[in-house]
């Protein structure tokens, strides 16, 4: 590939299993990146390619790469690799801990003894992804500091900042708007002429979404400004998803300006 000269190398993401070659292009120096199924599948049916080959989908994202021109992002160190790969392998534990939960309560007698010694194995698992997570991430004083300022925010655990840290990089480096879209949380316009409709969210990273949603429900609670914030929407008359909506973009706002400037969370951010 090397002898080719590229001057760029797109990839589809798919579930993991690029990877390894992500990481060998990176490490070769070639400018790789790594793009969103859907957002090739977009182009391609832009263009009128409704059909789906090896041959046809090559072609689309080679097109796709020729029109968005995605911008090559630094390669991950050696331990922001490791740390991802633990918090990868805590996710699935997770899911299966609570399907275990789920299924005891309607199960009968003689498989009751089987999946509580699953859910035990489940939760000794689980316990030592995190403390593996905690000695590896409070060794690096980057990290440590990052982690610190996350959490001086009431809502926000160990479990939120450090899904935040390791799965939206990008925190503290982009405007307001840019991080709230990149994370799912941005209103967006559904106007057309005289019409105004609904905002609504859309896209962006489910995990890095839902573990913040279940952190601003925590901060709701709380946390004073945020709780304030809330309450005032409530008393305004919207809908409380949409509050807690409205709160996620300003929890996340306040969060990325926290790392950006490096300073903890001051009670005077949200009025």
């Amino acid at each position: 590939v090397q002898a080719l000269h590229p001057t760029l190398i797109v990839l589809e993401a798919t579930g993991g299993l690029e990877r390894a070659v992500t990481s060998a292009l990176a490490t070769a120096g070639l400018p790789v990146v790594v793009v969103h199924p859907r957002q090739v599948r977009d182009v391609a049916r832009a263009t009128g390619q409704l059909a789906t080959t090896d041959a046809l989908d090559a072609r689309a994202l080679a097109h796709c790469a020729d029109v968005i021109r995605p911008t090559p992002r630094p390669r991950p160190d050696a331990q922001t690799q490791e740390l991802r790969a633990l918090l990868g392998r805590r996710q699935p534990l997770i899911g299966m801990r609570t399907a275990a939960q789920n299924r005891l309560a309607g199960t009968n007698a003689r498989l009751t003894k089987d999946i509580a010694a699953h859910m035990t194995w489940l939760n000794a698992a689980i316990a030592t992804l995190d403390d593996d997570l905690e000695t590896i991430l409070r060794a690096s004083p980057l990290w440590r500091e990052n982690d610190d300022l996350l959490q001086s925010a009431k809502g926000i655990g160990p479990v939120c900042a450090r899904t935040l840290l390791l799965e939206l990089p990008a925190l503290g480096t982009l405007t307001r708007q840019q991080i709230a879209a990149l994370v799912g949380v941005a209103p967006l316009h559904c106007d057309s002429g005289t019409l105004r409709g609904r905002r609504m969210i859309w896209g962006g990273r489910a995990h890095v979404r839902t573990v913040l949603y279940m952190g601003t429900l925590v901060a709701t609670r709380f946390n004073p400004q945020i709780k304030v914030f809330y309450e005032r929407l409530l008393a305004a008359g919207k809908v409380k998803k949409v509050a807690l909506t409205a709160c996620m973009h300003k929890l996340l706002t306040i969060l990325n300006a926290m790392l950006k400037h490096r300073t903890p969370w001051q009670p005077q951010e949200v009025q």
